[in-house]
């Protein structure tokens, strides 16, 4: 159990008890704060609280953080998630294609749980697991950045919205590519398909994305691609309307993306988180060996 001190400043007179948390303490949810004053987390003058309290302004506010909850399952054996770095703050690990993020259900695990066991301690909306910020979809491998406490999940929440974090994929698309070009517009989900997302709709949500040729192969492009947004199948859909769908992506490619000869060398639609850059951190994820023989075979080798 953790203690925290903080003084009411003067200005604050007439703030709830639960805002004045959320807003002060790094990390702390409106939700989260409303539950640790609920459960007697949190006194002035030693006495327990109610989340709507008045602050008059001077006063001293302690809050005691309980130790976290142990995730409901716990799994230690699983794929290999090499750590590309790892600190106080964060973690970031080399994902593996076929590996959820998060809990699905059943007995696989994701990389949220195997990381939880392998790298304690973690502490993130009173749970002893990583937090997420950003995701990776099933079977797309790479970088992915994960949380040790709830100050550096809003930090790195934060460091998303302001435009400071960098994130570089590798894609091996169909066809012939122009050397670069910027793709943006509308983004939501297909209302003939709710498994799948499109540009071709009425949307508030934008998204947004880069991207330059690294190689041409036989009947396929290496592009690199930097995203501007960060929405669900992104890269997949914006790629694949325009044009040129990832290589053996089997939910927005033809059925050329699943017969191509070099589908079936990577085995699940051919995209690489390759560079992540964070706020004082920049790692690179070494291409997955399915990638290496996919474009080892498109280079005629």
């Amino acid at each position: 159990m953790s203690l925290q001190k903080l003084t009411v400043p003067r200005e604050a007179a007439g703030a709830r008890l639960d805002k004045f948390l959320s807003a002060h303490v790094p990390g702390l949810s409106l939700e989260r704060a409303r539950g640790l004053i609920e459960q007697g987390h949190v006194r002035i003058r030693g006495k327990k609280c109610q989340p709507t309290r008045k602050l008059w302004g001077g006063e001293e506010i302690e809050l005691s953080r309980p130790e976290p909850r142990a995730p409901a399952r716990r799994f230690v054996e699983g794929p290999e998630l090499p750590v590309l770095h790892d600190d106080a703050s964060w973690v970031v690990v080399n994902k593996p294609a076929g590996l959820s993020v998060e809990p699905a259900g059943g007995n696989v695990p994701s990389v949220v749980e195997l990381v939880a066991a392998r790298l304690p301690p973690f502490d993130v909306e009173g749970q002893a697991l990583p937090g997420v910020v950003h995701r990776l979809d099933r079977d797309t491998s790479g970088c992915l950045a994960l949380a040790r406490t709830d100050a550096s999940a809003a930090a790195l929440e934060r460091a998303f919205q302001e435009k400071q974090v960098d994130k570089r994929y590798w894609a091996l698309v169909l066809g012939e590519t122009p050397e670069r070009e910027r793709l943006e517009g509308p983004y939501g989900r297909d209302p003939k398909d709710p498994r799948r997302f499109t540009t071709k709709v009425r949307s508030a949500r934008r998204a947004a994305l880069s991207y330059e040729v690294r190689e041409r192969l036989r009947g396929a492009t290496l592009v690199e691609v930097r995203l501007e947004t960060g929405r669900t199948h992104q890269i997949r859909v914006q790629l694949a309307e325009a044009g040129h769908p990832v290589l053996a992506d089997a939910l927005y490619g033809p059925d050329e993306t699943r017969t191509h000869p070099a589908a079936g060398a990577v085995g699940r639609h051919a995209l690489h988180a390759l560079r992540l850059s964070l706020p004082g951190v920049s790692v690179e994820a070494p291409l997955p060996e399915d990638f290496q023989r996919a474009l080892a075979l498109l280079r005629g080798a």
